[in-house]
C-alpha cells in the first residue's frame, strides 16, 4: 500500500479509534481517580486499537496519531454530559 491509499482507512481507523474510547471517558470520569476501574477504563480499549491497526497493516509509525486519538476520545468523553 502507498502512502496515498493509506489515507483513507487511517482516517476510519483514527475515528473509531476516538469513538471506542468515548463511552470509556465518560465512565471512567464517574470512578475515583487511580482506582482499578479508572485504570481498566483508560486500557481496556487498547488490546482493539491494537487489533484494527495491525489487520489494517499499517505500520508502527502511526502508533503515535492512534494515541492522540485515543486521548481525545477518552477526554471528549469525559467531558460529555448525558
Amino acid at each position: 500500500m502507498d502512502s496515498g491509499s493509506k489515507i483513507i482507512p487511517l482516517a476510519v481507523l483514527l475515528s473509531l479509534t476516538i469513538a471506542i474510547n468515548f463511552p470509556f471517558g465518560y465512565l471512567r470520569r464517574r470512578t475515583k481517580r487511580y482506582s482499578f476501574k479508572w485504570f481498566l477504563y483508560i486500557h481496556l480499549p487498547i488490546p482493539l486499537i491494537f487489533l484494527m491497526r495491525a489487520l489494517s497493516h499499517l505500520d508502527f509509525r502511526y502508533i503515535p496519531l492512534f494515541v492522540l486519538a485515543a486521548v481525545i476520545g477518552q477526554l471528549w468523553g469525559g467531558r460529555a454530559e448525558f
